[in-house]
């Protein structure tokens, strides 16, 4: 018997197997892989942006004060040189003196945060009392109004107390953090009441409730607050300029200031002094990521 072969155009030759239509599921398919390519694509020029700053610091405090205004740029040291740090070890600037109290004053401020503001945002998010909703919103309302304009108000509140040039003028005035309460109060509206009531059926009182129960599942979110407070009080450079008098009681940041001239800048030593000063905030940075993307993260699930 013969077998006849189709010689149309177009016909599938013997042997070989026939074009598979796209389906929508491989459509999509191609569509999810291009837009994670263009994902990627964007989110690596993002990083690139934020890390070539701090890649530059770092190269420009290993350089020579010729070598940094060199022109044209380079971006190597050539020579390396450790003189900047060096020159801050020597103690002509008591650099590790700012540091410390830049440290002393941000643990100091951000602990005080996370005690007041976790105790009130549980109080407005859990216990019921009158003017609750005026007392928020009270507290929210603080956040529309520029710090600034607290400047000379807490100046002479913290002068009155007789706290100029010390660690308290630095710490205490920024532990009222209307937005640490703002912050938490959202996360324990989210927490599942089912929880707080079982205890409160066994015979687990409000504080016992809040400190055993209630803050070991708002770790992510304290430590997400305890993150910015420090880093608020860590970044500060208009008001310690203000409260703090003598030059070896200043904080890192108005210390740095001073390292620039009238007439000349040793930017070797400025850019070593701010790596310096970065180094506590990426160490407190890959210290809380895991409780800041879960933070994040449970902030979009409802319980």
């Amino acid at each position: 018997m013969t077998v006849l072969k189709d010689s149309r155009p177009g016909s599938p030759a013997e042997g070989s197997a026939a074009p598979r239509p796209a389906t929508p599921a491989r459509r999509r398919s191609g569509r999810r892989t291009g837009n994670r390519i263009v994902l990627y694509v964007v989110l690596t020029i993002i990083a690139l942006l934020i890390v070539l700053p701090l890649v530059w610091i770092v190269l420009t405090s290993f350089k020579t004060d010729g070598d940094a205004i060199r022109n044209p740029f380079s971006a190597f040291p050539n020579p390396w040189s450790i003189d900047a740090y060096t020159t801050l070890a020597s103690g002509q600037q008591p650099i590790f003196r700012w540091f410390l109290n830049s440290l002393g004053a941000a643990v100091l401020q951000t602990v005080i945060i996370l005690v007041t503001a976790s105790a009130a945002a549980y109080a407005l998010a859990r216990l019921e009392f009158w003017g609750k909703r005026i007392v928020f919103g009270a507290i929210v309302a603080t956040l529309l109004v520029p710090p600034v304009i607290f400047l000379i108000p807490n100046y002479l509140i913290v002068q009155n107390l007789g706290w100029l040039d010390t660690i308290w003028a630095i710490s205490i005035p920024g532990a009222a953090s209307a937005f640490g309460v703002f912050f938490l109060r959202q996360f324990f509206i989210g927490l599942p009441v089912e929880i707080e009531e079982a205890a409160r059926i066994d015979g687990a009182g409000d504080v016992r409730i809040f400190l055993q129960i209630v803050l070991p599942l708002a770790r992510p979110a304290l430590a997400t607050l305890a993150v910015l407070s420090f880093l608020a009080n860590w970044n500060d450079f208009l008001w310690p300029v203000y409260v703090l008098l003598s030059p070896e009681n200043l904080t890192l940041q108005p210390g740095l200031a001073q390292l620039q001239g009238a007439y000349s800048t040793h930017f070797a030593i400025v850019m070593a002094g701010a790596v310096i000063a970065s180094v506590p905030v990426l160490i407190l940075f890959s210290i809380a990521q895991r409780h800041i993307v879960d933070s994040v993260a449970s902030s979009g699930v409802k319980g």
